[in-house]
């Protein structure tokens, strides 16, 4: 992280060197070219040589540095959205909880009232702590699982339950979510299998058209993979966004002008665990109407079982041979 901190740094300096290195061989060159084309053709050559290595080590340079610039530019634009959105997400709730705390201090409510603020600070409360647990959840990604912790999850189940929670938190009916799913078991942590799931459930929902409708698939493969569909039927993502929406602090649009709540971290939590778990995440238009199709393939259980144990046998046979 340093080094990469570092890099645009060294780049530019090296750069500035080699400008001045062939400016100064330009000059050498200009002023004893004739004389050593006449008396030593080869010295000629050679100073044509090195000068053209440091021509092309120059453009290279300048292509990096433009290159890590635009990357920069993008990074600041999404941590500027970031900001936007994590100041949005905690003022919204503060403001509303002390708007009705103001007002059951200052005025007399009824109990009908008083039940109608306590729904609303508790939904408020559940906001606020959705969002401490997506931050955390985005610090947690980086932090790699350690073989103890790893375990056969079924997946129906899991899935179901990270709908129930979905549902529970956005108010709507749990009919909303439908689901089609086969019995398949992953080899890995149940927490990181609730994050990848929750997070696209959550999406499918949260971005859904009026009359939500989600669906839920799960599916054995070939080569022993399994194939998890998240289904909704919002606007869609355009097809030139599908990889981008996967970075971190990244979403559509501006962002003091969306009307869905969120940090720009969910899919990044989802495709850092999908790539840990040796698996990929696609994106597709859902056929016949409007929507996304999230599709996570994993590895089944069978084939992680496998690998583990060709990689047990391997240590205990590079063990043997060194003793």
């Amino acid at each position: 992280m340093m080094f990469t901190r570092k890099l645009p740094i060294i780049l530019g300096v090296t750069m500035i060197v080699l400008l001045v290195v062939l400016i100064v061989g330009w000059v050498l060159v200009t002023i004893y070219g004739a004389l050593a084309s006449e008396d030593s053709p080869e010295l000629f050559w050679i100073f044509l040589s090195v000068g053209s290595v440091f021509y092309v080590l120059l453009l290279v340079g300048v292509s990096l540095y433009l290159s890590l610039s635009v990357k920069a530019v993008n990074l600041h634009r999404r941590q500027s959205n970031f900001i936007d959105s994590v100041t949005h997400e905690l003022k919204s709730p503060i403001a509303s909880m002390k708007l009705y705390l103001q007002t059951l201090d200052r005025h007399t409510v009824s109990a009908e009232q008083q039940a109608g603020f306590l729904r609303a600070m508790l939904e408020d409360v559940e906001r606020l702590d959705h969002l401490t647990d997506q931050m955390l959840d985005a610090g947690r990604v980086e932090t790699r699982p350690k073989g103890d912790d790893l375990e056969d999850v079924p997946l129906a189940p899991l899935l179901q339950d990270c709908a129930e929670t979905v549902c529970l938190r956005y108010r709507v009916d749990p009919q909303t979510v439908r689901f089609d799913l086969l019995p398949c078991t992953v080899h890995a942590r149940r927490v990181d299998l609730d994050m990848i799931f929750r997070n696209l459930i959550d999406n499918a929902v949260k971005y859904a058209g009026k009359q939500p409708e989600v669906e839920v698939t799960c599916c054995p493969r070939s080569e022993g993979r399994i194939a998890v569909k998240v289904i909704d039927n919002g606007r869609g993502i355009p097809p030139k966004m599908r990889r981008k929406v996967f970075g971190r602090f990244v979403r559509l649009g501006l962002e003091l002008q969306r009307d869905r709540p969120g940090t720009g971290l969910g899919l990044y939590i989802v495709r850092t665990l999908v790539k840990r778990l040796r698996g990929r995440v696609y994106v597709h238009d859902r056929e016949g109407a409007s929507g996304t199709v999230f599709e996570v393939v994993l590895p089944g259980a069978d084939i992680e079982a496998e690998r583990i144990n060709r990689g047990v046998a391997a240590t205990e046979g590079e063990g043997g041979t060194d003793a």
